[in-house]
């Protein structure tokens, strides 16, 4: 029944993207004068989330069936390893060959006013490849029906709730959702303010994005070394032990926001500036990956394989709770809490919007 949610999730998937490569330059504005569509874009974004998120309890329901139950902690690794290829290919990739300076100074002999790929290229792209590797899915994984459950994990979207409900109401599972929900609440202004505040301060965005390169290597490494022991009876405790440095690390990325404009000259930054920069970005995804690799690990090793895809991306779902909403409420709060001066202007205080425009 996995296979059944989520070859049509993907087939579904790979045609939205195909569809909105053909919309999403209109959508984000020409840049003379008419600008992005918030709503037709969140809608858009919403849609894809809906879609990716019902994929994510098939594939999370999946794994739980497939690996053994001593092996199951092993999810984790699978889930986390595949991320890293995903973020690198979407992210660190396209905005490298997406940025005409980049593709001008390294990949060609004649410049040209935009990148090699654009991201109506880049959808239509990874919409076919979709299409293409679920075809691949359907035809060649088989689902064992000898060892498919024979009690039903739910009726309907009703029972699906309830369960849910009766899931979380347990003292033990409420306990751990709680803790689960603040436990990031120190990392949010680390980890959502540092890169925008150093490409505020000159620090060029597809620097940054090449800096993620050597990153692939350790991110892939990481949850294979980490696997061992998250993939044992208390996968917790390396979650545990990774948190003090990872509020350390806070602490570090915030002297680095502060000595970017101290090393800045006219060429741009110095080499051993961006040394620095990647020497903590990699201890950062060492404490990063540790926590992260040891909640899907545990959340796994709880979760019933009988209802796993439900319960299982309940969990998951909390965790991501747990590091969105801090970072949201720190980006809310960046403007309130950032002390601005006026050059060459002393009777405005530029505290608000307009007033720093002015």
């Amino acid at each position: 029944r996995r296979k059944s949610w989520l070859v049509p999730t993907q087939y579904v998937l790979g045609l939205f993207m195909i569809y909105m490569s053909t919309q999403v330059d209109a959508l984000l504005g020409d840049g003379e004068g008419r600008g992005p569509d918030v709503v037709a874009l969140t809608v858009s974004f919403f849609l894809f989330e809906f879609l990716a998120a019902t994929q994510d309890i098939a594939v999370d329901g999946w794994a739980l069936t497939m690996l053994s139950r001593e092996n199951v902690g092993y999810a984790s690794t699978c889930n986390s390893v595949g991320q890293t290829a995903g973020y690198f290919l979407g992210n660190v990739l396209f905005l490298a060959l997406e940025s005409a300076s980049f593709c001008n100074k390294y990949l060609r002999f004649q410049p040209q006013p935009q990148g090699i790929v654009t991201l109506s290229d880049f959808l239509f792209f990874w919409g076919a490849v979709f299409l293409i590797t679920t075809t691949l899915v359907a035809l060649l994984k088989k689902e064992n029906k000898e060892l498919t459950p024979t009690k039903e994990e739910t009726k309907g979207i009703t029972d699906t709730y309830r369960l849910l409900f009766s899931i979380i109401k347990m003292p033990a599972v409420f306990t751990f959702c709680l803790l689960i929900l603040t436990a990031k609440v120190g990392f949010s202004a680390a980890d959502a303010v540092t890169g925008l505040k150093l490409v505020e301060e000159g620090v060029p965005k597809e620097h940054l994005a090449l800096l993620a390169v050597p990153m692939v290597p350790l991110q892939i490494i990481l949850p294979l070394l980490i696997s061992k022991y998250t993939a044992g009876p208390q996968p917790l405790n390396t979650f545990y032990k990774a948190m003090p440095f990872r509020l350390l690390l806070g602490l570090e990325f915030a002297f680095l926001v502060w000595w970017t404009p101290k090393v800045k000259h006219e060429g741009g930054f110095p080499v051993y500036y961006y040394v620095v920069v990647l020497l903590s970005y990699a201890l950062h995804q060492i404490t990063l990956y540790s926590m992260y690799v040891a909640v899907m690990a545990f959340n796994a090793k709880v979760s019933d394989p009988l209802i796993g895809g439900t319960y299982m991306t309940l969990l998951n779902t909390v965790s991501n709770l747990g590091g969105n909403w801090p970072s949201t409420v720190a980006l809310w709060l960046v403007d309130p809490l950032t002390v601005k001066e006026c050059a060459g202007a002393q009777e405005q205080t530029c505290a608000t919007t307009v007033a720093a425009e002015v």
